[in-house]
């Protein structure tokens, strides 16, 4: 069940990146095509708070890709479902709602980064 949903999330994931890349260049393709001087229109928001707010989400997503990838990669390894700092079981409802969850509920307040931390 673990790898078929993190699979899923995988591919939603990465269609996502894709539909955020294919906006992002149309915005630089509806840019490159238009002499008007959105900086100053003041009926919408600025091609450039759109491209930022847009890379912005890619980023997003590109985390998120790479947070699952390495689920995918603990998942392999035998130690998906456990905490990446303590080595405690997460809980099955956390997992669903996060399935590339590192971190147990009492751990995910701390600020190392968790790929650097072996469990205790």
């Amino acid at each position: 069940m673990d790898a078929e949903r993190l699979r899923e999330e995988h591919e939603s994931t990465a269609g996502r990146i894709a539909s955020l890349a294919r906006q992002v260049d149309a915005l630089a393709e509806q840019q490159a095509l238009t002499t008007h001087d959105d900086e100053h229109d003041p009926e919408g928001v600025t091609i450039g708070f759109e491209r930022a707010q847009l890379q912005g989400l890619l980023a997003g997503a590109r985390r998120d890709l790479d947070a699952l990838d390495r689920a995918s990669r603990r998942l392999a390894e035998g130690t998906y479902g456990r905490c990446v700092f303590c080595g405690e079981a997460i809980p099955d409802a956390r997992l669903e709602a996060l399935p590339a969850v590192e971190t147990c509920l009492a751990c995910s307040g701390r600020r190392v980064d968790p790929r650097r931390v072996s469990p205790a």
